[in-house]
């Protein structure tokens, strides 16, 4: 649209360039051909902010009421071609009608650029709003990631690992427990002579075999159980990042 724009205020400036030279030409010396190139520069720049070029990276036009304003402008901008263009026609050339011809091509064109203006200035304030658009979509994100995402997995994790330090910390006081009562009995074992008391302490012995047995399956079931808890977690995880990247 800057390059549109720049070009349009060229084209208002070009018409003012051919009068000058069309009053040097009649009036004075002048180089034809140089006047020739800017008659032509004038045409050819009308066409292209019309239709476009795709070699120039030129879009056609699709705005409405400048095609309109473009149409108005026509029949001046044939006048002023068709007469200068060939050099056997400036001595005969009514003067007044050729400066009301460059004059309502200039007042037109002047309307013109403005309209280019207010257009671009409207393409700026869309992309404004997409802009500021983004920004808060991006900031309710975010958000959603803090209170849905992070501070779950932050209260999950301070969660397990206080639950994997009371297991710990039971488990091992049973662990320890056991433990000292096999050695007890163990030493009673060594300093009694009774048989049938030391089969008793043998099955104490047994028991207490048993129950450590049973403190370390406990254990290790419930840190299987913190380890299922995490999984199911993670899979929960899975299905919200794949949840926001199909709505974002």
């Amino acid at each position: 649209m800057g390059a549109v724009i720049n070009m349009a205020g060229k084209q208002r400036m070009l018409s003012q360039f051919v009068l000058k030279g069309y009053y040097e030409c009649k009036f004075l010396e002048c180089d034809f051909s140089e006047f020739k190139l800017a008659l032509n520069n004038l045409y050819r720049t009308d066409k292209l902010l019309q239709f476009g070029d795709d070699k120039l990276g030129f879009e056609p036009l699709q705005n409405e009421t400048i095609k309109a304003e473009f149409t108005k402008l026509q029949p001046h901008l044939e006048y002023i071609y068709t007469n200068l263009n060939k050099f056997e026609n400036l001595q005969s050339l009514d003067i007044p009608e050729l400066t009301d011809h460059v004059d309502k091509y200039l007042a037109i064109m002047d309307g013109i650029v403005l309209k280019y203006q207010r257009e671009s200035e409207k393409e700026i304030a869309t992309i404004m709003i997409i802009e500021i658009e983004l920004a808060v979509f991006s900031l309710l994100i975010l958000l959603f990631e803090i209170f849905f995402i992070v501070n779950p997995i932050i209260r999950k994790t301070t969660s397990q690992n206080k639950k994997l330090k009371e297991i710990s910390w039971h488990q091992s006081h049973a662990f320890a427990s056991h433990m000292k009562n096999i050695k007890n009995l163990q030493h009673v074992l060594r300093i009694e002579r009774k048989t049938e008391n030391k089969q008793e302490i043998i099955d104490c012995i047994v028991d207490e075999l048993n129950e450590l047995d049973l403190v370390s399956k406990n254990m290790i079931n419930s840190l299987e159980s913190e380890e299922q808890q995490v999984s199911k977690f993670d899979k929960y995880l899975k299905k919200m990042d794949a949840y926001i990247a199909l709505k974002f």
